[in-house]
């Protein structure tokens, strides 16, 4: 079934919307570096592909990094290439990545139904909150969604509007791309088991007919090919290095313990079972106050067998208990399902914009947030909260708790002056100007605030200062926005070894050049080991306390206190 031409008016309509999907979430990049925890590991790793011209291998400082395949890395990796900036070339995939799935969801929208569902489905997409809070950061989240959208399109297209077996393989193809950019990419798969349930007897669904086994199973070989692009290099490389273990315990690491051994035995993020719930119901407004409304006509069209929804809704349903079954769980895991939701609630929007209680709950959502963030920013303007003013100064703001608080009082009052504009007739309006005061206001205002604190920068340009033009800086028990942010070459004594050893380490290497060398740690990597009078105290950052110092400051024969390291490890990022 071949969608009806569009008009000027709905390819200006499509052409709006993704314009404004690119101001709200390309908004703010090239004003901030990355952020931990994630972002700057992975811009690491880009940016020693680029300087180390290994490609296959991503590191981090002299370590294989083994946590993910490196296909982010390489976007990062080639981004920059292009723009040569790692202010925006990090953040690029993610925006490519966001604007993709809004192109996806659209173009399935029309297709299931008209075009203007397929509005409603990108609309919906942008509007949710978890959506654009995700896409705003350079985390392999963004591209996987893409990813397995981007199979989700191809089978059903071929499922629901088939047969077209290209659709069909590009999807498997797309999905084995998303198993080798993290391993739940094959996610897409799972629609074969309500296609399988929907072959008896439901609507809309498409019969292939006999004798198609074959093409089938080039599906699975579309799957394989994908996922051999990156599996044999990598393989074949690692067995060129037999005099190093690491390679070796990389491949056991990325293809075993990071993928089937942290699904069944999870080592971080242990939460109930409930866990996703209210993500589903609270990360994703405003698009889930229509839950109300889609959630009747979802049970009727169930009712009627109308495949069109049965599938998105069923792959729904089946992501939603793969990822509650393991015990750790993370909110950004279910982040692929929200543009099926998304699709399946768009043939209903247009009805229910027209309920009167879709349109006040909207205009209460926009009008709550907007009071709660005027209250609270004009309250710390005008009442000097202590705890606020100590709060900003940890951060780094450079105008103090004045420019943080300031900046949420003006988009809380954006977000009531739109209520009060626009009213309920125009309530659809103050939610699509409510959630884009908040982005535009959060991306130019706030976050280049945070920056220097956040990333690390304003903490290394006080390394910089400190030293001279033939010194060499040591780092011990360090962050990944260390090495990324120092912006020249230093010397690591690994990332996971033990901190005791590091520090052994660093100071042995130190003192080989004790007039050049600068050593720095983490205050408790240290402990009472270093003379604090004869250090810099870089002060802190990240949650954490930073010093610099020669090997004058150096207690000899002092081992620093092992239990730091796991008091350490329970500092969030």
């Amino acid at each position: 079934m071949a969608p009806p031409h569009a008009s000027p008016l709905d390819r200006r309509r499509f052409w709006l919307l993704m314009l404004t999907a690119l101001v709200v979430i390309g908004a703010g990049i090239g004003m901030r570096d990355p952020w931990p925890s994630d972002e700057p590991r992975f811009t690491l790793a880009a940016k020693q592909m680029v300087e180390g011209g290994d490609w296959m291998f991503p590191h981090r400082g002299s370590e294989l990094y083994a946590d993910k395949p490196p296909v982010l890395m390489w976007t990062e990796a080639v981004s920059f290439e292009i723009v040569r900036n790692w202010r925006i070339a990090f953040l690029l995939p993610s925006l490519l990545a966001a604007l993709g799935s809004l192109a996806l969801i659209y173009d399935l929208g029309r297709r299931l139904w008209n075009r203007q569902a397929g509005l409603y489905a990108a609309a919906g997409l942008l509007l949710a909150f978890q959506f654009v809070y995700q896409v705003k950061r350079a985390q392999i989240d963004p591209l996987v969604m893409f990813l397995i959208t981007a199979g989700n399109w191809g089978l059903l297209r071929h499922m629901l509007l088939g047969p077209n077996w290209r659709a069909y393989w590009l999807g498997c193809f797309c999905a084995g791309l998303g198993v080798i950019t993290k391993g739940v990419g094959f996610l897409p798969l799972l629609l074969f088991i309500p296609y399988a349930f929907a072959l008896r007897g439901w609507d809309g669904v498409a019969r292939m007919g006999r004798g198609q086994a074959m093409r089938w199973w080039l599906g699975l070989l579309a799957v394989l090919a994908a996922i051999a692009l990156w599996l044999v290099p990598m393989l074949l490389a690692a067995r060129a290095h037999p005099e190093s273990p690491a390679y070796a315990a990389y491949v056991r690491d990325i293809l075993f313990h990071q993928t089937a051994d942290r699904y069944a035995n999870s080592w971080g993020h242990i939460h109930s079972p409930l866990y996703y719930l209210p993500i589903v119901l609270f990360s994703w407004l405003p698009l889930s106050l229509t839950y109300p409304g889609t959630l009747p006509r979802w049970w009727r069209a169930l009712k009627a067998k109308d495949a069109r929804l049965m599938l998105p809704l069923a792959w729904v349903a089946l992501v939603l208990v793969f990822f509650s079954i393991p015990a750790g769980k993370r909110d950004v895991y279910i982040l692929p399902t929200l543009p099926m939701v998304a699709l399946a609630s768009a043939p209903f929007i247009g009805e229910l914009l027209q309920a009167r209680w879709l349109r006040a709950a909207g205009l209460a959502f926009t009008a709550l947030f907007g009071t709660l963030l005027l209250v609270v920013g004009a309250y710390a303007l005008i009442a000097h909260p202590p705890a606020a003013a100590q709060w900003a100064a940890r951060r780094g703001f450079d105008g103090g708790a004045q420019a943080l608080f300031g900046w949420l009082a003006a988009i809380g009052a954006v977000q009531l002056a739109l209520v009060a504009a626009l009213r309920l007739r125009g309530a659809a309006w103050a939610v699509c100007g409510g959630m884009a005061a908040l982005w535009l206001g959060w991306s130019v205002g706030i976050a280049p605030r945070l920056n220097d604190s956040s990333s690390a920068a304003g903490l290394m340009s006080k390394v910089r200062a400190q030293l001279g033009p033939a010194d060499e800086v040591g780092l011990v028990a360090w962050k990944e926005q260390n090495l990324l942010m120092l912006d020249r070459p230093a010397k690591d004594f690994g990332f996971t070894q033990p901190w005791t050893r590091q520090y052994a380490h660093a100071v042995a290497w130190q003192a080989t050049d004790p007039a050049h060398r600068w050593l720095f740690v983490q205050e408790p990597a240290m402990g009472a080991c270093v003379r604090r009078d004869r250090a810099i105290d870089l002060g802190h950052a990240n949650r954490r306390e930073w010093w610099l110092f020669k090997a004058d400051a150096v207690i000899p024969g002092c081992v620093p206190d092992p239990s730091a390291e796991a008091a350490d490890a329970r500092v969030p990022e």
